[in-house]
C-alpha cells in the first residue's frame, strides 16, 4: 500500500501492518530462528525483532544502489514532503482509540530492542566473503587489551569509571580507554568464580565465547524476559553448556521487557558490578557507540561485619539489593546474599532502576522518572540561573508521546529532569529540551551503513502520531570521542549550562525515551505504572567531592586535563546541532533508495 507524508512516499505491506496492529509484541519475533536451520540468510540464530530481521537480511542480500553516479554524499529521499498532505499519514482503515494507541506505543518499546539482535554478515558482503560479521569481530578482539592498558584503566584516568564500547573501523586512539566484553571478563579484572548476566537480546554461544577459556565453565546465570517461543529457544541455544542456568523476569504488565544490562562478576577477590547499554550479541559490541559504568573491585567484609556494613555514600549497596529484590526469585538471593557480603562502600554513583508495577504512596518514588526527581531534589546543588539550562536527553528508541508535548515528556518527565535541590515549584516550561537521535544521513554515512538503523527502530507507525517531536530533534555528531559514525545504542540524560560547557548532572541507562521505561502517572499522579526493567547510573558532582554543582565537560577524549575528576567526558558533542530542514528522523520500517550508504547499498526492510 503506497503511503505519502512527511517522510517521502514509501510503501507498507500488508504484512508490516498487521504486525504492528495486532501482533502480540510481548512475544520477539522467532521465525528467524526456525528457519535458520533450513537458510542461513534468514535470519540471526536467536530471537529478534522485525527491524533487527530487516538490517540480517539486507546485510546477507545488498541491495545496491542503482544509480552508479550517484554522489555517496548526496541527501537521501529528495522528494520528502514536509507537509501531512492527504492521507500519507493514515496507515490503517480507522483511527486507533486512545487506548489502542497506548497499547501501541508499548509494542514500539517492546519492538525496541530486539532491533538489537546481532546481524552475523559483515556489511559490504561479497560472495566471496568467507568470515562471517560474528567471526571477523571476534578475529578482530581475539585478545583483550594489553594488560598494561588494561591495569591502568583499572587503576587511574578514570575516576568516573564511565568507559565506551571499542569501535572497529575508527582512528585507534579513539579506542584508548575503551572496553571489549572480552577485556570486561579478562582476568586482569579477576579470578572469576561465577557471573550473572542481566540482558534483552542474549547470543549465548557468542556469550560463552567472549569469557577467556579458563572461566568458560565457571557458573554463567542468565537473567532474561523471554516467554513462550523465544523462552524456549534460548534454552535451547544453551544446551550444550552445563554451567549455564536460566532465571526468567516476571513481565506481568504487557508490553514489558527485561531491557536492563548488567554483569555481576564474584571473583577470588572480591566483586565487580557492571552497568552498561549493549546487548549480549557480536552486532552490539563491533561498531556502535554504547556506554559502560565498571565498578570498583568490591573486597568482602570481614566474617560478622553489621547488616548494614560496605554501604557508599550514595546508598549504592542497599538500592543495588532491593533491585534485585524486586525480580522476586529465588535465583537471585544467592546473588543478594553475595552483594551483603562485600564492601560497597567506595561507589560514587547513584542507582537509577526501573521495575513493572504500579506503585503508590512512597513506592512511587523507587523507580523510574520520579526516582530521579527525588535524587535530583535531595543531592543536585541549586545553581542561581539553572531555570535556563537545557536539558539533554540522547536515546536509540522512541516510544509513543501522545498528541503534544503536555501528555507526558514536557510535563511530568521534564518535571523530574529539571528538579535540583530546592523544591520544585511550577513546572519551568522555559527550560529547553534537545533531543538527540540519528538522521536518516547519519545512518547513510555511518559506519554499518542503512543496517545501522536495525537497532534504532522508531516506526513509522508512531513516528506518524507524533510530529510535534520532532522538532525537539537534534543531530548524532561525536567528534568528540570519534564515535560520529558509530551509531548510538547508548542512553545518556543531562542538564546542561547554556553554553554547554558545564553539567549538573549525567545518566547512563538503558531507559529509552518511552513511558514504558520511565514511567507514567495514573489516577491523578497518585500512581506511577512501570512496564519494563531498566537500570542507569547517576553521576553527581556531590558525589565526586565538587561544591559548585556541576562538572565541567571534557573536551577532545585524547586531551588532558589538569584535574580530570572535574572533567566530565560526555560521549558526543555539544552543543547538539538542531535537524535542519531536509533532516528526517531515522525511521526503520520504511525504504530508502535515493541515495546509497557507505557500502553502496539501498533501503528496502521487507
Amino acid at each position: 500500500m503506497l503511503q505519502e507524508g512527511a517522510h517521502g512516499k514509501w510503501t507498507v505491506s500488508s504484512s508490516d501492518e498487521s504486525t504492528e496492529e495486532n501482533s502480540d509484541s510481548e512475544k520477539p519475533s522467532t521465525s528467524s530462528v526456525l528457519d535458520a536451520a533450513h537458510d542461513t540468510t534468514s535470519g540471526p540464530q536467536y530471537p529478534c525483532s522485525e527491524a533487527r530481521k530487516a538490517a540480517h537480511k539486507r546485510k546477507a542480500s545488498p541491495l545496491k544502489f542503482s544509480d552508479k553516479s550517484f554522489s555517496t554524499e548526496a541527501p537521501p529521499a529528495g522528494k520528502q514532503r514536509t507537509s501531512q498532505e492527504g492521507s500519507g499519514w493514515c496507515l490503517s482503515s480507522s483511527d486507533e482509540e486512545p487506548e489502542d494507541q497506548e497499547k501501541h506505543a508499548h509494542k514500539e518499546t517492546v519492538k525496541e530492542e530486539k532491533s538489537d539482535a546481532p546481524e552475523e554478515h559483515p556489511l559490504n558482503l561479497c560472495k566471496d566473503d568467507e568470515l562471517s560479521e560474528d567471526q571477523k569481530a571476534e578475529e578482530y578482539y581475539e585478545a583483550p587489551s594489553e594488560s598494561q592498558d588494561t591495569w591502568d584503566l583499572l587503576n587511574g584516568g578514570n575516576p568516573f569509571r564511565f568507559f565506551l564500547t571499542k569501535v572497529r573501523g575508527i582512528q585507534q586512539s579513539y579506542n584508548s580507554g575503551a572496553l571489549h566484553i572480552k577485556d570486561i571478563l579478562s582476568p586482569l579484572f579477576g579470578t572469576l568464580i561465577s557471573s550473572a548476566q542481566f540482558n534483552y537480546c542474549i547470543d549465548v554461544a557468542w556469550l560463552v565465547r567472549q569469557y577467556p577459556q579458563e572461566f568458560r565453565k565457571k557458573p554463567l546465570l542468565i537473567v532474561h524476559g523471554e516467554k513462550r517461543e523465544s523462552k524456549a529457544e534460548l534454552l535451547a541455544q544453551a544446551r550444550p553448556y552445563e554451567n549455564v542456568s536460566f532465571c526468567q523476569a516476571k513481565l506481568d504488565i504487557a508490553f514489558g521487557t527485561h531491557h536492563t544490562k548488567m554483569m555481576l562478576l564474584l571473583y577470588e577477590e572480591g566483586l565487580r558490578v557492571v552497568i552498561h547499554t549493549s546487548n549480549l550479541i557480536a552486532d552490539d559490541w563491533h561498531q556502535k557507540t554504547q556506554g559502560i559504568w565498571l565498578s570498583p573491585l568490591y573486597p568482602r567484609l570481614p566474617q560478622g561485619a553489621s547488616g548494614s556494613a560496605g554501604e557508599s555514600e550514595t546508598n549504592f549497596k542497599s538500592d543495588l539489593i532491593s533491585y534485585l529484590m524486586a525480580y522476586n526469585s529465588p535465583t537471585l538471593k544467592e546473588w543478594i546474599d553475595l552483594i551483603q557480603e562485600h564492601d560497597l562502600s567506595e561507589t560514587r554513583v547513584y542507582l537509577l532502576g526501573s521495575t513493572p508495577g504500579r506503585y503508590q504512596g512512597s513506592d512511587k518514588e523507587k523507580w523510574g522518572h520520579l526516582r530521579l526527581r527525588k535524587l535530583l531534589r535531595e543531592h543536585a546543588l541549586s545553581i542561581p540561573t539553572q531555570e535556563s539550562w537545557p536539558v539533554v536527553g540522547q536515546f536509540s528508541s522512541i516510544g509513543s508521546m501522545g498528541a503534544d508535548g503536555s501528555k507526558w515528556l514536557c510535563s511530568e518527565f521534564q518535571e523530574s529532569l529539571v528538579a535540583t535541590g530546592r523544591s520544585v515549584t511550577s513546572l519551568k516550561w522555559d527550560v529547553p529540551v534537545h533531543l538527540v537521535y540519528p538522521t536518516v544521513n547519519n545512518v547513510r554515512q555511518s559506519l554499518e551503513g542503512y543496517p545501522a538503523g536495525g537497532s534504532l527502530p522508531y516506526s513509522i507507525q508512531t513516528a506518524q502520531k507524533q510530529l510535534w517531536l520532532h522538532s525537539y530533534f537534534h543531530k548524532w555528531s561525536a567528534e568528540v570521542s570519534g564515535r560520529s559514525h558509530a551509531m548510538p545504542h547508548i542512553k545518556t540524560y543531562m542538564r546542561s549550562s547554556p553554553d554547554f560547557q558545564k553539567i549538573a548532572w549525567f545518566l547512563v541507562t538503558s531507559a529509552n525515551l518511552s513511558k514504558a521505561a520511565w514511567g507514567a502517572l495514573e489516577k491523578n499522579g497518585t500512581q506511577l505504572m512501570i512496564r519494563s526493567y531498566e537500570l542507569g547510573v547517576l553521576f553527581l558532582p556531590s558525589a565526586f567531592g565538587l561544591d559548585k554543582g556541576y562538572f565541567h565537560v571534557k573536551g577532545k577524549i585524547l586531551s588532558e586535563s589538569d584535574n580530570p575528576a572535574t572533567y566530565f567526558p560526555v560521549p558526543f558533542d555539544l552543543p547538539p546541532e538542531q535537524y535542519g530542514s531536509k533532516d528526517q528522523p531515522w525511521i526503520w520500517n520504511i525504504p530508502y533508495t535515493d541515495a546509497p550508504d557507505t557500502h553502496g547499498n539501498m533501503w528496502v526492510p521487507s
